[in-house]
């Protein structure tokens, strides 16, 4: 799969239309050597040096056959051995250079692009999250980066050291014998035709395998994931023969550019050795019509091997060009998406916020596929909230609660009215400096797979040791860090499975309490503890809130109780805002749901 600038994931196939790279687009792949200038500019001296040298062979084979073999001089076989082993260990000096500076070059061009493109992702709006897969992300991360860093370092490498070979060889051709050498070059335009066609095919087949292989690292990504539903629900052979299927897609698209390699190269080599055996029969001519001298007609044939391989390295090259350029077109793809959530120009920078909120006449609705209007998942709703109080969101399922939630930290932008704190509109702050103020505990808290501690410095990456352990203390998650096998320093992998769901959820209230945000966001942060984790989670929700406005969606009585207000949703609509007495007394749907949910859920003691 790969995904369009309007965000619309459209299937990777062999019918669908490949448009050549661009200029610009080969200018900006080139762009990422213009850092490493020093170092490219060492292997050119290593693979121009090395090259040069290996002009040098053909015309010591020359001398070696005219001038030795042919008058017995031992004297002169031994200086031209030594000429040919100082040439060789030259060579390999040049060789070394250019290998290290490349390598060098290469493996930063790999840094540099990974680091751009996952700071890059980091920018872009929850939005582009939810309609992308984790695992083809990362896919185009690893396995395209690595195929462009191969185009822009050893590809390019190649074609210079391959042009040096073949003009240098072409020279000296023309200086022993101009008639041989037109003839080879009448020769060569069929070896880089058949390059440019089978190149074609190469690039759109390889951006094929290479959408294949990042859908199978999504679904890979997406079940070990989610090993423990998986398991629950005994989908392990389903999850295997899914990902086995997908494997078997990429598979026959991998096979389709083994395809046209495997022909690609034989044809290669049929027609650069079909050239040789011409040259040798043309030159062959003009050895017995006394125009070539036999040294001359060897040294005329590893000239026409350097051409021939030239010309094939070239078409070689060419089609491994036209598969990175494939790679990068993916990568450019997510450098080119543009956040939706952004500063407006001279957003302003939100000082410490009294945390007053205000939502006037807000309406939202997701973007539909296909163009259709979508339905308003918010409709005009007008509310405020002062400062340091706590408002409780209430309503069935797919009322809009999680929505008008998340507008808050500006996740999403309203489609109609505005959203305000302390009387700016969001859309007229910084981003950085709004969100600074916000504390988020989710309902599933996700922490990190390294520790206790880098979890809770997550709040605040300057925080003290003190500060730290006062958080924690704080949050009711001092004692049981301190009883870990490393305590502080214990790992809690992925996403915190080493910790109970009691103790992930204090140690997302001590990450809070470490930020000090002004305003705060609860997505009923105890919905799946037991009573005991539940009543020490709020004790620890209860310090968190104090003297801060707070916003919180709610399940349960005891998240009832701890706010001043409530305000009901139902089908996108504030229909009740009050008091919990004031909307039992009025008998609407707040009254209902009291009735058949919450009254049956018993209080955390």
């Amino acid at each position: 799969m790969f995904t369009s600038r309007s965000g619309r994931r459209v299937p990777a196939d062999d019918t669908a239309p490949r448009n050549p790279p661009t200029r610009r687009e080969i200018a900006r792949l080139l762009g990422y050597l213009r850092p490493y200038r020093r170092y490219l500019a060492a292997a050119v001296v290593g693979l121009t040096g090395g090259a040069a040298l290996g002009l040098v062979f053909p015309w010591i084979m020359q001398n070696l056959v005219d001038a030795v073999l042919a008058r017995q001089d031992l004297a002169e076989l031994n200086r031209i051995t030594l000429i040919l082993v100082a040439t060789f260990l030259a060579r390999a000096v040049f060789y070394f250079l250019q290998n290290y500076a490349l390598a060098y070059t290469g493996e930063r061009i790999v840094v540099d692009l990974r680091r751009e493109t996952y700071a890059h992702l980091h920018t872009l709006s929850v939005r582009f999250f939810s309609d992308r897969r984790v695992g083809e992300l990362v896919s185009r991360l690893s396995s395209d980066v690595t195929l462009v860093r191969a185009a822009l370092t050893n590809n390019v490498a190649a074609v210079l050291s391959q042009a040096i070979t073949f003009l240098g060889s072409l020279v000296l051709m023309l200086v022993l014998n101009w008639r041989l050498t037109l003839f080879i070059l009448a020769l060569a335009p069929l070896v880089a035709l058949s390059g440019v066609l089978f190149g074609r095919q190469l690039r759109k087949l390889s951006t094929t395998v290479q959408d294949q292989l990042a859908d199978g690292t999504a679904l890979a990504e997406e079940a070990l994931s989610g090993v423990r539903v998986v398991k629950a629900f005994t989908r392990e052979p389903y999850e295997a023969e899914r990902y086995a299927a997908q494997m078997e897609r990429a598979f026959d698209a991998t096979m389709a550019l083994t395809r046209v390699r495997a022909a690609f190269g034989p044809l290669v080599t049929f027609l650069g050795f079909g050239a040789l055996a011409a040259v040798l029969w043309f030159g062959g001519r003009e050895v017995l019509a006394s125009r070539l001298t036999g040294g001359a007609l060897i040294a005329f044939l590893v000239y026409g091997v350097n051409i021939a391989a030239a010309l094939g390295s070239f078409t070689a090259l060419y089609a491994q060009l036209q598969e990175a350029l494939g790679a990068s077109r993916r990568i450019f793809e997510l450098l080119d998406e543009e956040p939706e959530i952004r500063d407006a120009p001279g957003a302003r920078l939100l000082a410490l916020a009294a945390g007053r909120l205000a939502f006037e006449r807000v309406s939202f609705a997701y973007p539909a596929a296909g163009g259709q209007a979508a339905p308003a998942v918010l409709r005009d709703i007008t509310l405020e909230i002062e400062p340091g109080e706590a408002l409780a969101l209430v309503g069935p399922s797919g009322a809009g609660k999680s929505t008008l939630f998340n507008l808050i930290p500006r996740f999403y932008d309203p489609t109609a009215g505005r959203v305000c704190v302390d009387g700016h509109d969001l859309r007229g702050l910084t981003l950085r400096s709004l969100r600074a103020q916000i504390g988020i505990v989710p309902q599933e808290t996700h922490l990190f797979s390294g520790t206790v501690r880098e979890n809770l410095l997550y709040g605040d990456l300057e925080a003290s040791p003190a500060a730290l352990a006062a958080a924690a203390r704080a949050a009711n998650a001092a004692e049981f860090i301190e009883q870990l096998p490393d305590g502080y320093d214990t790992l809690v992998g992925e996403k915190g499975v080493k910790l109970s769901g009691g103790q992930r959820q204090r140690i997302a209230i001590a990450r809070a309490l470490l930020k000090d945000p002004r305003l705060l966001l609860l997505d009923e942060a105890t919905s799946s503890l037991d009573s005991e984790s539940e009543s020490l989670v709020q004790a620890a929700l209860d310090r968190l809130m104090h003297g801060r406005t707070t916003v919180m969606i709610a399940h349960r009585l005891s998240t009832i109780h701890r706010a001043n207000r409530i305000a009901v949703l139902d089908a996108g609509q504030l229909i009740e805002l009050g008091a919990h007495a004031e909307l039992l007394a009025s008998g609407g749907l707040y009254a209902r749901l009291y009735q058949l949910q919450f009254r049956r859920v018993p209080r955390a003691p």
